[in-house]
C-alpha cells in the first residue's frame, strides 16, 4: 500500500496594507475637489478577534476599502450639494437643516469684520452702473430688536422672533450719504421663514412707508444726525434658506429731512425722478444690502465657522 504523507501547509503570504486605503492618502484622480476625509476612531483594529488574536485580513481589507471609498464619495457629494445650494441662494434647496442652523449661529461665530467688512466695494452698484465704495463708520453692539424698527414693522416681524440683531452704518466715498445695514437673526424654522417671506410678497409689506427699519446713528460720525426723519430709501429681504432678515436704510449725511421715503426697488428703476432716485440713495441701500447678504452666504461654509460650530 502506498504510503501517504500529509501535504505540507501552503506558504504563508505577508499581507501588506494598501496605502491607497489610508484616510491620509491623496485624493484619487476624479475625486471631489475640496472634500475632506472624515476622522474615524475604531474601537479595535480591523483583522483581530475579541481576544486580540490575528485573523485573515484579505476579505476585511477589501470590505474596509469599499466602505472607505463610499464614505469619502458620499461626504464629498453631500458637502458639495449643500454648499452649492447655499451660495446660489436656492430657496428650494434651503431645506438642509444643517445649513439652515449653521446660518442662524453666524452672529456669534463669525468676526464682525467678516459680517460687516470695514470697506465694501460695490462694482456697478451705483446709478447707471457706476462703481461704489462704502466705508464702515460705526458698528452697533449686538442686541435685541427693541427700537430698531417702526412699530408696525416690528409687529410684522414678530412671528419669527428676534434671537439677535446686529447693525453697522456706512458712508460713501464722498461722505454725502449714510446707510445702516442690519442682520436680524430670528428664532424661526424654515417653514416660518417661508411663511413670512410669502406674506411680505403678497401684502407688499416691503414697500409700505409705515414699515421701515430705523437707522443706527453713532455720535461723532457722519451718521450722527441720521434719524427716522432722514430716511430716504430702504430695502428688506426675508431669507428662506436661513433664519435671517437683511435690511438697509439710507439718507443724506447732512441731516436733511425727507417727507416720503421711497423703496429701493422703486428708486432704482429707470426713469425714476424722486430725490431718492436722482441722488442714488436707492442704489446705496440696495447695493450695500446685496453685498452684505452675499458675504453672509459665504460665511456659512468658511473654515472659521466650521471650527466654531
Amino acid at each position: 500500500m502506498p504510503s501517504t504523507h500529509p501535504s505540507p501547509p501552503p506558504p504563508t503570504t505577508s499581507v501588506t496594507p494598501d496605502p491607497a486605503l489610508s484616510w491620509s492618502a491623496p485624493m484619487a484622480p476624479g475625486g471631489v475637489p475640496g472634500a475632506s476625509r472624515p476622522v474615524v476612531s475604531f474601537g479595535e483594529p480591523e483583522g483581530y478577534d475579541g481576544q486580540g488574536r490575528p485573523r485573515g485580513l484579505r476579505r476585511v481589507r477589501s470590505r474596509a476599502g469599499a466602505v472607505a471609498a463610499c464614505v469619502v464619495l458620499g461626504v464629498g457629494l453631500i458637502g458639495g450639494a449643500v454648499t452649492g445650494s447655499w451660495l446660489a441662494g436656492d430657496d428650494e434647496a434651503g431645506g438642509s437643516s444643517g445649513t439652515f442652523a449653521a446660518a442662524g449661529s453666524l452672529w456669534h461665530s463669525v468676526p464682525v469684520d467678516k459680517l460687516f467688512p470695514p470697506t465694501v466695494n460695490g462694482r456697478g452698484a451705483g446709478p447707471g452702473g457706476a462703481d461704489r465704495t462704502w466705508t464702515r463708520i460705526a458698528v452697533a453692539p449686538d442686541s435685541g430688536c427693541k427700537g430698531a424698527f417702526d412699530p408696525l414693522l416690528g409687529k410684522a416681524l414678530a412671528p419669527v422672533g428676534c434671537q439677535r440683531l446686529i447693525r453697522a452704518t456706512y458712508t460713501d466715498a464722498t461722505q454725502s450719504y449714510v446707510t445702516t445695514v442690519g442682520l436680524l437673526f430670528t428664532d424661526a424654522d424654515a417653514t416660518a421663514m417661508d411663511s413670512l417671506a410669502k406674506r411680505f410678497r403678497d401684502e407688499n409689506l416691503g414697500t409700505r412707508t409705515d414699515l421701515l427699519p430705523r437707522p443706527y446713528a453713532a455720535k461723532d460720525t457722519a451718521a450722527a444726525d441720521f434719524g427716522t426723519k432722514q430716511r430716504a430709501s430702504w430695502t428688506l429681504s426675508v431669507l428662506t434658506d436661513a433664519p435671517v432678515v437683511v435690511y438697509a436704510v439710507s439718507g443724506w449725511a447732512d441731516g436733511r429731512t425727507v417727507d416720503t421715503p421711497q423703496p429701493a426697488a422703486q428708486a432704482t428703476k429707470s426713469g425714476a425722478t424722486t430725490p431718492a432716485a436722482q441722488s442714488g440713495l436707492g442704489n446705496e441701500a440696495q447695493g450695500l444690502a446685496d453685498r452684505i447678504e452675499r458675504a453672509l452666504r459665504k460665511d456659512v461654509s468658511s473654515p472659521a465657522t466650521e471650527k466654531s460650530s
